[in-house]
């Protein structure tokens, strides 16, 4: 399991919802009634629960005060998954309240805002990648904090950083500052394209880091890596949901890529993908951790990378699990139509994938053009996938023997009569079924024209 260490400030968010249909008879302001309460962990905290939810190992280095607030803290992260180095808190724990009402925020109340004083940290435990979630309370000023963060450059560093905090130590692999903190840090205005490219290699060279994406909120995120010219890429879709926390989804999505060995591009287009997913599914309120022994409550619109996990939350909740199967070598429109209409048909798609050594049997010794690891990253950047299961036999049946889906989806090139794991889905009264497919799209027919083009 890929182990990550989340460090930074953790705060206790709560959200406050109710319903208006009134105005007080003093002000003009709205009454809300009956609001009920909901705490999360937020900042650093929020990473931490995200990075969990998507099955990785997680350890937060963070400083938790001696208070109510606190304890209420380390209750919803234990109940989480998330492990705590905790250095100790001198200070109130901080609290945000949201008073929302009919999904909109109408007020906020900041408690415990002053900087503080943390314990001393003695080493960074291990992990396969470093996310710091700076939110600007000093601790990533500490020196024994950065100490420790600069000696872990062996490992992926990736830096949130806060307009109030310190800046990335040397050497971090990916920097993601929002699009008005990078002009602020840079000390340039102006959010074009252009203009923003220049910012983010300002940063480049400011904070000696590898990469720096700026995150674009609707339009994606810009990633410059050198002098050439910058990646930009954006949603495949727009989202419309409440922003909260789009920025610890995109760092953490980012990071366990890169410490699943995705390159830096790869990381931020799946980071992306996860952002516009997570902010559809309601932001950060759409988080819920419970204590009761229940777990973390997870929306099934952003769900865990680990697919077997994933259906089994789908069919807990009572949703529907949707599976489809295939190489997807080359990634096309044809590929992308099915994909997407198989998306629609239930609350989550899986997609079985070939190994390596299964597209070589099924398609020949020259095959495949790409490896696993970015067929999976390739697919996984599709807004209409959630989770990937790799198989290593010719055929899907023994995945799908533990994933139980609900649907299996097959393009039209095939018939259910010729369909092998129809009858299959059918003994656990699963249902098999064929989809529309864009004709004269293959990879096959592509691979041909690539060979007779070079000929």
């Amino acid at each position: 399991m890929t182990r990550l260490v989340v460090v930074g400030d953790t705060l206790l968010d709560r959200d406050m919802e109710g319903s208006v249909e009134r105005f007080c008879p003093d002000a003009p302001v709205p009454v809300v009634d009956e609001p009920s309460v909901r705490s999360r962990p937020g900042g650093a905290g929020l990473a931490a629960v995200l990075a969990a939810r998507d099955g990785a190992d997680v350890v937060l280095v963070t400083a938790l005060a001696d208070d109510d607030a606190g304890d209420e803290l380390r209750d919803l992260l234990a109940a989480a998954g998330v492990a705590v180095v905790d250095l100790g808190l001198t200070g109130r724990t901080p609290e945000k309240v949201r008073v929302r009402a009919d999904g909109r925020s109408l007020l906020r109340l900041d408690y415990g805002g002053g900087l503080s004083s943390v314990g001393a940290l003695t080493a960074l435990p291990e992990g396969d990648a470093v996310l710091v979630a700076d939110y600007g309370r000093g601790m990533t000023a500490t020196a024994s904090v950065r100490e420790a963060l600069g000696l872990s450059a062996r490992v992926p560093v990736v830096w949130d950083p806060h307009p109030r905090g310190a800046e990335p130590v040397p050497g971090t692999r990916l920097a993601t500052p929002n699009r008005s903190e990078a002009a602020l840090f840079a000390g340039s205005a102006g959010d074009g394209l252009d203009q923003v490219t220049a910012q983010a290699r300002a940063l480049l060279e400011r904070w000696q880091a590898a990469n720096v994406a700026v995150t674009l909120g609707a339009r994606g995120a810009l990633l410059a890596q050198g002098d050439g010219p910058p990646l930009v890429v954006p949603p495949a879709a727009t989202a419309d949901g409440d922003a909260c926390g789009a920025g610890d989804r995109f760092a953490s999505a980012a990071a366990l890529l890169l410490a699943r060995g995705a390159l830096p591009s790869e990381a931020v287009a799946g980071a992306v993908a996860a952002a516009s997913a997570f902010v559809a599914a309601g932001g950060a309120s759409g988080v819920r951790v419970e204590t009761d022994g229940g777990g973390a409550e997870i929306d099934l619109r952003d769900p865990p990378s680990d697919p077997f996990a994933l259906a089994e939350r789908v069919r807990a909740a009572g949703g529907t699990v949707v599976a489809t199967g295939g190489c997807f070598d080359l990634l096309h429109a044809g590929h992308v139509s099915v994909l997407e209409t198989a998306r629609r048909l239930g609350d989550c798609l899986i997609v079985c994938l070939n190994s390596d050594d299964s597209v070589r049997r099924l398609k020949g010794r020259d095959r495949p053009l790409q490896p696993v690891a970015d067929r999976a990253a390739v697919l996984l950047a599709l807004g209409c996938v959630d989770a990937v299961a790799v198989f290593d036999e010719d055929t899907p049946e023994a995945v799908l023997s533990r994933l139980r889906p609900h649907v299996f989806a097959k393009g039209a090139d095939y018939s259910l009569a010729t369909l092998p794991e129809a009858p299959l889905l059918s003994s656990w009264g699963g249902q098999a079924v064929v989809l529309p497919y864009l004709d004269g799209r293959s990879t096959t027919r592509l691979v041909e024209e690539a060979r007779r083009a070079r000929s």
